[in-house]
């Protein structure tokens, strides 16, 4: 009894540890190359990830008031510790329905100099003033007395479960979403700037995944975070198996009192950052950047007119790179040998979505809108129906 007591006390502690929902590998979903320790963005050393989710309420729509389901997601190319520690970085945009605020300079220096905030689509405004306020109080600049800068928050719109006009994202959940900011594994599904997100006909949110690849003698690490919230779900594929068409009959979105809007089936949007260390330069991030959409399309985005689909890569390597006064020496990748990261690139934007679809679960928001989790057993179904299962 009292090594049954032991083993059960084990297992426990090892959930809570983790705290993580299922993800499609744990379904048996097959997927390409060879994911990383954690099969997450933080498999890329310096990388730190943080979430506030803010859940209240349930009923009737009271804009001001509720019912809540937002948050936001603070990614640290280098970790908060290192303070202003630019990287080089460039960004895509697959459908410009949306926001990513910052790009301008990011494409005019080449440069990525802040952490990227993700949140809902009326919080941009207020992600942004705080983290300039925390640069402040931060000192993230290390002294300097005459500083600009220019934060990178992207959004994604969640108001058929969220009171969007209500502006529940204050100064506090930034600076929550910042302080808990991390390596090591991290959350997925309703976390974050993901909380209230809907995606290719099912509850979706926040997904990420990883790849180790090799290039002649080295090894890099090419990882994914997603604010998943598009496409329609007769698109929806997984591992070549046309889910959407084989759950027709089983209904993920229902609409008790949509608010008014233009929206379609396929509509939404998703924000993709994409990390490495490898030794990519501006202009080779953008040929990255440039190829999420190719994941996106995978799983089943159209890239619709009423999408915002819109892309970011960094490299955590070549540290030393910015400068404001001396010349330094870089090291870079050639042009050639870019294809494994290419296909890496693919393979962690087509698993990084199915992630966030599997560790969802069903969100009820205004007005009794929910958004339902893809179901595990029938997705398994369908999954063996085309003999795709990993055993």
């Amino acid at each position: 009894m009292k090594k049954i007591i032991f083993v059960f006390t084990i297992l426990l502690a090892s959930v809570q540890s983790y705290g993580q929902q299922p993800r499609a590998r744990d379904l048996g979903i097959p997927f390409t190359g060879t994911p990383g320790a954690l099969n997450a963005i933080t498999d890329v050393t310096g990388v730190e990830v943080g979430y506030s989710t803010i859940i209240s309420g349930e009923g009737e729509h009271s804009v001001g008031k509720g019912p809540i389901r937002t948050g936001v997601t603070a990614i640290f190319p280098r970790g908060k510790s290192k303070k202003f520690s630019p990287v080089y970085a460039n960004w895509y945009s697959l459908n410009g329905n949306g926001e990513m605020t910052g790009t301008t300079w990011i494409t005019e220096s080449g440069f990525l100099e802040t952490p990227i905030m993700i949140t809902n689509t009326n919080s941009v405004g207020v992600v942004r003033d705080a983290v300039l306020k925390w640069y402040v109080d931060t000192d993230w600049y290390n002294g300097e007395d005459w500083w600009y800068t220019y934060p990178v928050v992207a959004e994604t719109y969640d108001g058929f479960l969220n009171d969007i006009y209500g502006f529940h994202v204050k100064e506090e959940h930034v600076l929550e979403a910042i302080e808990n900011a991390s390596s090591g594994e991290i959350a997925e599904g309703n976390v974050g700037g993901g909380t209230g997100m809907m995606c290719l006909g099912y509850k979706g949110g926040t997904g990420t995944a990883s790849r180790v690849i090799k290039v002649k003698d080295s090894t890099y690490t090419v990882a994914a975070l997603v604010q998943s919230n598009f496409g329609a779900k007769r698109n929806l594929s997984i591992a070549g198996v046309p889910v959407g068409l084989e759950l027709e009959d089983h209904q993920g979105i229902e609409y008790k009192a949509p608010p008014q809007s233009r929206r379609e089936e396929g509509d939404g949007s998703i924000i993709v950052v994409i990390a490495t260390d490898a030794p990519l330069l501006p202009h080779q991030l953008k040929k990255v950047a440039q190829r999420i959409p190719l994941g996106v399309g995978i799983v089943g985005g159209r890239g619709s007119n009423g999408s915002g689909d819109i892309f970011i890569a960094f490299s955590t390597a070549n540290e030393q790179a910015f400068n404001r006064d001396e010349i330094t020496t870089v090291t870079a990748m050639p042009n050639d040998r870019l294809m494994p990261v290419f296909e890496a690139t693919v393979q962690v934007v087509e698993e990084a979505i199915i992630n966030a679809m599997v560790a969802a679960e069903d969100m009820e928001g205004i007005n009794g809108n929910k958004a339902l989790a893809i179901p595990h057993d029938l997705l398994i179904k369908a999954m063996k129906k085309y003999n795709r299962l990993k055993e």
